[in-house]
């Protein structure tokens, strides 16, 4: 007895109002739109990884959906429903045999979807810093894996992407993508292999967590509901994985990988490296970008292998086939292009309180691609201090006594060589007063054997003050008082560091094209 999803499109179907039908399909399911309710059905389907074969199977899958969906959007799960009735007269929610299962959902406005936002021009930089931090949230609150499991174990991790390669060559004939294939499977068993013991330790320190497993544009919302139809809205992940274990407990930057690489996709570099940028201030997971590559590229290729798999399926039109085979060929190029990263470079910000450094940085990591650490954000994190408590202003005692400082510019230090080794230029804001401070950065860099710039970010005193007392809301500790001991501490460049560094005036227009214009000739 085969189910029959177009019996299920009359209003007749539903005992609650109809407005208007709409069905929606994926490779995996159907869902009926009805205007104020959704029902999503599993397709009887088995790919290996995932199996919908039985009715029982189905049914504790959506049982397994609702439970873990309402982690992050209650508000839109209400219930496992039957379908009962004949194939040729389903009911839903009635009364005998049951012959289907379905997730019972509020409706939501697909114009609320992140990829439908970002087609109409509706998503920016602002919120990709509040769905970074919805996500940081999300998976600082979540179960994590214990040695006890074998989720993040080394064959664990790498099994989804050895099954990639078996199923894109299983489901698509692909001998017009052998070389490609080949050498993609090649640079991740190389790099799976570099990566292991990373992988094995990143398990032991927590960060392979019962996570959302599906976290791209589509399965995102930006909702504004009831009451709060008029304010800004929040963020709302959806549609995460039920069907398989372990595509779920896998580990955070595995997670983010797939958000970061959808953005790129649609050639939203900007939008991905804030994302990305505002994830990693908040969790202070900046160890993780060693495997982001290596995720980023899995992630591509479960997009493509995706398409291969619609590609087989039946009653795909003509047109919809070499849209498809399009987008295949185009996740294998952006696959391609996660095996090859550009050299890094060592930017150092350094300027007073109130001079600047943050806004300028925060344009220049968005154009840049880089990767930024902050000394206020660092320095609380160090003492485990809230980033919002802004109390500890002390001049030159407790979190800002010399130890303390020290203690902090050795941990930037140790994080920028992290993002560096990870292959990802980076950016460290910080005051950067003395040359000792400054010193250990060059030494860095020359170690390392890339580019080093210093950009001094200064301001007339009188704007410093006016500005520092205004100030509301800001990591940052500094009062009017902290401002009169920088500006009396302050040392000038060394005659040898002139050369590698950049003066920017914030008191006039930063003209941040022309900055980036300067940072690329120096760095070259």
């Amino acid at each position: 007895m085969k189910f029959d999803i177009t019996k299920l499109l009359k209003a007749e179907c539903f005992k609650h109002s109809v407005s208007r039908i709409e069905l929606i399909e994926t490779h995996i399911s159907w869902v009926v739109l009805t205007g104020e309710f959704a029902y999503k059905i599993k397709k009887p389907v088995n790919f290996g990884f995932l199996d919908f074969s039985t009715l029982e199977k189905r049914r504790l899958c959506c049982e397994q959906e609702l439970r873990l969906n309402r982690r992050l959007a209650a508000e839109l799960y209400l219930d496992v429903v039957t379908i009962n009735g004949s194939v040729d007269r389903p009911l839903v929610s009635s009364e005998g045999e049951v012959i289907e299962y379905a997730v019972k959902m509020l409706q939501f406005n697909q114009d609320a979807q992140l990829d439908n936002r970002l087609a109409s021009g509706r998503l920016n930089l602002e919120h990709m810093d509040v769905i970074a931090r919805m996500v940081a949230n999300f998976h600082q609150a979540i179960e994590v894996a214990t040695a006890a499991t074998d989720y993040g174990n080394s064959d664990v991790v790498y099994q989804p992407v050895e099954e990639n390669f078996m199923q894109i060559r299983q489901h698509l004939d692909t001998a017009l993508y052998a070389e490609t294939l080949d050498s993609l499977q090649q640079w991740s068993s190389a790099e799976f292999a570099r990566l292991e013991a990373v992988f094995t330790r990143r398990k032991r320190d927590g960060f392979v967590r019962e996570c959302h497993g599906d976290m791209h544009l589509r399965n995102m919302l930006w909702l504004k509901h009831g009451a709060h139809k008029t304010s800004a809205g929040r963020p709302v992940a959806f549609d995460c994985i039920e069907f398989n274990d372990r595509l779920r407990w896998i580990d955070v930057h595995s997670e983010i990988a797939f958000l970061i690489m959808d953005l790129q996709d649609r050639q939203q570099h900007q939008l991905a490296h804030r994302f990305l940028n505002t994830y990693l201030e908040a969790s202070g997971d900046y160890e993780g970008l060693r495997i982001l590559p290596f995720y980023l590229c899995y992630r591509a290729l479960v997009r493509a292998k995706v398409d291969a798999l619609r590609l087989e399926q039946e009653n795909i039109e003509h047109s919809a086939q070499g849209a498809l085979r399009a987008e295949f060929e185009s996740y294998l190029g952006l696959a391609t292009s996660y095996t090859r990263r550009p050299a890094p470079r060592l930017i150092i910000m350094r300027g007073v309180s109130a001079s600047g450094k943050s806004t300028v940085s925060q344009q220049l990591l968005d154009v840049l691609g880089a990767v930024r650490i902050r000394s206020d954000v660092e320095r609380k994190r160090l003492f485990h201090i809230p980033t919002d408590n802004t109390g500890a202003n002390a001049i030159a005692s407790g979190i800002y006594s010399e130890q303390a400082s020290e203690r902090t510019y050795a941990k930037l230090a140790g994080l920028a060589s992290a993002v560096i080794a990870a292959g990802y230029s980076v950016i460290v804001d910080a005051a950067f007063i003395q040359y000792d401070q400054r010193k250990a950065f060059q030494a860095l860099a020359v170690r390392m054997a890339i580019p080093y710039i210093i950009i001094e970010v200064t301001a007339p005193n009188e704007v410093l003050r006016k500005r520092i007392m205004a100030r509301k809301h800001d990591v940052s500790d500094a009062d009017l008082a902290v401002l009169e001991h920088q500006l009396s501490i302050w040392q000038a460049l060394e005659s040898a560091e002139l050369s590698t560094s950049i003066s920017v005036n914030t008191a006039k227009v930063v003209e941040i094209d022309a900055l980036v214009g300067q940072i690329k000739a120096g760095l070259c």
